[in-house]
């Protein structure tokens, strides 16, 4: 017999599913989830707390938890973080700060992170793994305004996005990705594992929050025997998604 806890985290999940609860918002007080299902506070933590190892909400102390993704396909129609999408598929996320310094924001960084040609902006080189496997390097530039928070962050968090909403409370809202392929540079070539030249997926991205200010842009590059993006198509739907290569 399912226990009632998982009965209730798994209605919640649909529920986030259905978007009744869309990333960003916040859930129901545990009050108010405790009398609308008829249980104790005590079960309705336990559900909670299941979802929060999902990555499927955020939970800092002293606020109600929000939204921070829904569950397992993860379409690009959704955001998900790295980690997020690995915890959902079972895998062990890591991740490791190469490099990263301050730089002057040249033109390219001034048009996406929507700041003064000149501002000084956080660079960062991250290279990312499954279950200690490195498939994915990450060149990523920070707004100003969020790179002391992301300065502080230990090299090893395997989880920036999780790190960030439990310091500051940022959740990364809207996303726009630009997927092509690229050859393996020496440096991409060393730090994966690989040949150079061997092809990589390349996913540019501009990441913004709810109100639209944008957080980071970055240059993604997986291996393409670890990682590859499906399309499925309907009249109605036309979804990208990531998985693991097959």
């Amino acid at each position: 017999m399912t226990a009632r806890h998982e009965e209730i985290a798994d209605e919640l999940r649909r529920a986030i599913d259905r978007e009744e609860y869309t990333v960003g918002s916040r859930l129901p007080s545990e009050s108010e989830l405790a009398a609308h299902y008829a249980v104790s506070r005590g079960t309705v933590r336990q559900a909670v707390a299941t979802l929060t190892a999902e990555g499927l909400i955020g939970s800092r102390q002293g606020a109600r938890r929000v939204v921070l993704a829904s569950r397992r396909s993860q379409s690009f129609e959704e955001l998900r973080s790295f980690a997020q999408w690995a915890r959902a598929m079972g895998r062990g996320a890591t991740g490791h700060v190469v490099a990263q310094e301050y730089r002057p924001a040249t033109h390219e960084d001034a048009v996406r992170l929507q700041l003064p040609i000149g501002t000084q902006v956080l660079h960062v080189l991250r290279i990312r793994g499954l279950d200690g496997e490195p498939v994915l390097l990450e060149r990523t530039v920070y707004a100003d305004w969020i790179s002391p928070a992301v300065e502080s962050i230990e090299p090893d968090c395997p989880s920036v996005t999780q790190r960030l909403f439990d310091d500051t409370g940022l959740v990364f809202a809207y996303g726009e990705h630009i997927i092509d392929a690229v050859a393996a540079g020496a440096q991409d070539a060393e730090l994966l594992g690989i040949r150079r030249t061997s092809p990589l997926l390349r996913v540019r991205r501009v990441t913004t929050t709810r109100e639209g200010r944008p957080v980071e842009w970055s240059d993604d590059r997986y291996r393409s025997d670890a990682v590859s993006f499906a399309v499925r198509n309907s009249i109605g739907n036309n979804a990208l998604a990531r998985k693991t290569a097959e």
